[in-house]
């Protein structure tokens, strides 16, 4: 049950991300406290308690300051991308202040990219922050998957990461042509005309 929940949810952000900044938004918050308190070893219900937390608290600091809206989306999503990262990157015991570390910096970048790159750049981001998402939850059904969140040095850490970049570009993809429009592509839209501006992005921030 606690696998297929977070799947889900990544799979929303990983496939749907751009399209609603709210579902987004949500999505993005469960995440990003779902893999921070599972760098803890904790409990499916204080992973539970830590990810309806993050989703309701992200969802209302981003409403509350809209107008930057982007550089905080970027930079949560960026921190939970971070988290993922450094545990693929730290087999065995994670030492947990390189990991803040290290999600710390990818959320910095994460954040100046969406402010700079606007919807171009939170499609990778929701992309690869979804499919961390994917890999955590499908490595719950099973002790034979189990590397999928933490894995050991040598094969279960290539193919970790390997199965993240994977889920990671299919994602892009398919976002790049479910929302060609709202991102702006015309020739993946169909359409030679320039999108209506007021479409795009699906709600996410474009100034």
């Amino acid at each position: 049950m606690n696998g297929i929940l977070v799947a889900l949810v990544g799979a929303l952000l990983c496939f749907y991300g751009i399209r609603s900044v709210h579902l987004g938004l949500l999505a993005i918050g469960f995440g990003l406290g779902w893999l921070i308190a599972d760098l803890f070893n904790a409990s499916f219900w204080w992973l539970l308690l830590a990810a309806l937390i993050g989703a309701v608290s992200v969802w209302v600091v981003t409403s509350l300051v809209f107008r930057f809206a982007a550089y905080f989306i970027g930079g949560l999503t960026g921190v939970m991308i971070g988290t993922k990262l450094a545990t693929v990157l730290q087999p065995g015991d994670k030492n947990v202040a390189l990991s803040m570390i290290v999600a710390l910096a990818v959320g910095v970048s994460g954040a100046f990219l969406a402010q700079k790159f606007r919807a171009r750049a939170l499609l990778w981001l929701t992309s690869i922050g979804g499919a961390s998402m994917v890999c955590s939850g499908v490595a719950r059904f099973s002790d034979s998957l189990s590397f999928l969140r933490d894995p050991e040095p040598g094969w279960q850490q290539v193919t970790a990461t390997l199965a993240w970049v994977g889920l990671s570009v299919v994602g892009w993809i398919t976002q790049r042509h479910l929302f060609a429009e709202q991102l702006g592509i015309q020739h993946l839209a169909g359409d030679d005309d320039e999108p209506d501006m007021s479409d795009r992005n699906g709600g996410w921030p474009t100034r």
